[in-house]
């Protein structure tokens, strides 16, 4: 059984559901759509997500809230209080998302390092998408090895990984929005 902090709903970010989270990636979302809507010095940053916070502590009967329902709320919020233009830059965006690369390996296949780099090319995509903008992993070191087709770990292992590694720091130069950086960790 999963255990869900201070009684909120697991969020649905692409396919990814994220149970345990904080909620200062909503005052972030918020300041960022102030900004864009020519209002950088909005006030009402931290009530706005304590509403929401309540909302989802002691009001939403889900148990599972897709990302872009709660914007939706969020964007009501901001209406009813008179702010439209904030309400309209108002961009999901989502609280850490933590991949497991053993999951995408799975998919691929021992020893199909191609379909495996396709794979999970098309999920941070998908992810970005739906407004994560930092993303976890885990697994590489396991993931490394199944795509080395190893038993035990070697320097083919070790040159996979750096492949992987690889991959996801230029993946995530690439994906660096307009708005400021985004970081992407990796654990072992």
């Amino acid at each position: 059984m999963i255990a869900i902090r201070h009684n909120r709903p697991a969020l649905l970010v692409g396919r990814h559901q994220v149970f345990d989270y904080d909620t200062g990636w909503l005052d972030a979302a918020i300041r960022r759509a102030a900004r864009d809507a020519d209002h950088p010095d909005f006030p009402f940053v931290a009530e706005i997500r304590l509403g929401i916070v309540e909302y989802l502590e002691s009001k939403c009967p889900l148990k599972l809230l897709a990302l872009e329902e709660l914007f939706d709320r969020v964007r009501r919020m901001l209406r009813a209080i008179g702010c439209t233009g904030i309400a309209e830059n108002l961009r999901p965006v989502a609280p850490p998302v933590t991949v497991s690369l053993l999951r995408v390996a799975g998919t691929a296949g021992n020893g199909f390092e191609l379909a495996f780099f396709e794979a999970l090319r098309a999920e941070l995509r998908e992810l970005r998408d739906a407004g994560a903008e930092e993303i976890h992993f885990t697994g590489l070191r396991e993931t490394a090895q199944i795509l080395s087709g190893r038993d035990s770990w070697n320097h083919r292992c070790e040159s996979v990984l750096r492949e992987i590694e690889q991959f996801l720091r230029t993946w995530e130069a690439g994906a660096t929005p307009p708005g400021g950086p985004r970081s992407i960790a990796a654990s072992q």
